[in-house]
């Protein structure tokens, strides 16, 4: 029965981290980018409307779901290692929960923990707008780049099966 869900499963990683790759690219490709050519303080209020308004149903529910159809896929390639898709199924559920789960949990979340306490407006943030922006950036760049690498695996599954 669970080996019949397996591509369904597959599919739906493959949709589920081919949107939040997409989400994570477009931060790294321009959306950071004019946020910092802003003032800074209008940067950083704008940082933390988004940072205030990501977390509801529809992001949570792609963001979370994949991962937890991952966590299944993990399990299952393990418990069929012989499956000659096992180690792709594997890799690309691993990429996308430790690159784009754990690293927005431990990097990316804590930060714009620490920037939703910066008055916008107080001159000497601007030092911390220039550190939240670099150390962001670089980690949403971890997260673009696992999430997609997730998605091309699970393509190429889907595409031998």
């Amino acid at each position: 029965m669970i080996e019949k869900l397996t591509p369904f499963l597959i599919f739906g990683a493959s949709l589920g981290s081919g949107l939040i790759a997409g989400l994570f690219f477009a931060f790294s490709a321009f959306v950071m980018k004019a946020l910092y050519r802003l003032p800074p303080e209008q940067g950083i209020s704008a940082m933390q409307s988004i940072n205030s308004t990501v977390l509801n149903r529809l992001f949570l529910t792609v963001f979370m779901g994949t991962s937890l159809v991952c966590i299944i896929l993990v399990i299952l390639s393990l418990l069929n290692w012989q499956d000659p898709n096992a180690i792709y199924i594997f890799t690309g559920s691993l990429l996308y929960l430790l690159g784009s789960l754990l690293v927005t949990a431990v990097c990316n979340v804590p930060l714009n923990d620490a920037l939703a306490n910066v008055i916008a407006t107080d001159p000497e943030n601007l030092g911390q707008w220039k550190d939240y922006y670099s150390k962001w950036t670089a980690w949403n760049h971890v997260r673009t780049i696992s999430s997609f690498i997730a998605l091309a695996l699970f393509v190429f599954v889907l595409w031998r099966m």
